[in-house]
């Protein structure tokens, strides 16, 4: 015969709702089909490898899949504004987005190289050690001391063109590029000659 307390744990055991213990599975992303939609429609400007050979088009190849998948979100939500890129994020699923990122991660990014010899010294010690009687962070605090970045965080910089860095922090100091407000803080603070100077000294990192 059962006692009072075992039929009321019986009854809370019955009542008892249940729960899952596996969490659910995010699906991976596909490479294949990653590769074969960036060769569709991305490969002409940013290089068949993510290696962009143009200047002005930055390189992709070995970026975080989080920062680029982000980036495509908000061209094609415009809180990124680009015409061009907003056009082609456009015709993007999410899927898509994270297809593609996700290939362009594991593609091996090719070394840059700075080319202002006058300026490199001052682009080192903006990169390195920031500005600090104008409040202006080192570049390295999250962009690493080499450039690598920090996965999730913030972007890889190493050797990415200087044309393209400097188009993006003058965007950022202008209030054109409105996606990072850390950014547009710190480029506020930059003059042209600090940000072609920090620009040029990024492309040579490795």
């Amino acid at each position: 015969m059962k006692t009072f307390a075992s039929l009321v744990l019986s009854a809370l055991c019955l009542s008892a709702p249940a729960f899952a213990t596996d969490a659910p599975k995010v699906a991976k992303p596909d490479l294949a089909a990653g590769e074969a939609k960036y060769t569709a429609m991305c490969a002409a400007c940013h290089g068949a490898d993510g290696n962009s050979s143009a200047p002005e088009n930055p390189k992709l190849a070995g970026q975080y899949s989080e920062y680029l998948n982000k980036q495509l979100t908000e061209f094609k939500s415009g809180k990124r504004a680009n015409a061009i890129m907003s056009g082609m994020a456009a015709a993007l699923s999410d899927e898509d987005m994270k297809n593609v990122s996700a290939w362009l991660a594991a593609q091996k990014p090719k070394a840059g190289f700075a080319k202002d010899k006058e300026n490199v010294a001052l682009g080192e010690r903006i990169f390195r050690g920031g500005i600090a009687d104008r409040q202006i962070a080192a570049c390295s605090g999250c962009h690493s001391p080499s450039g690598a970045g920090i996965p999730s965080q913030y972007p890889r910089m190493s050797g990415q063109h200087a044309q393209y860095n400097i188009a993006q922090l003058t965007a950022f100091r202008d209030g054109v590029r409105k996606n990072s407000t850390q950014m547009t803080q710190i480029a506020a603070k930059l003059n042209d000659r600090e940000i072609k100077a920090v620009s040029d000294y990024m492309a040579g990192l490795r």
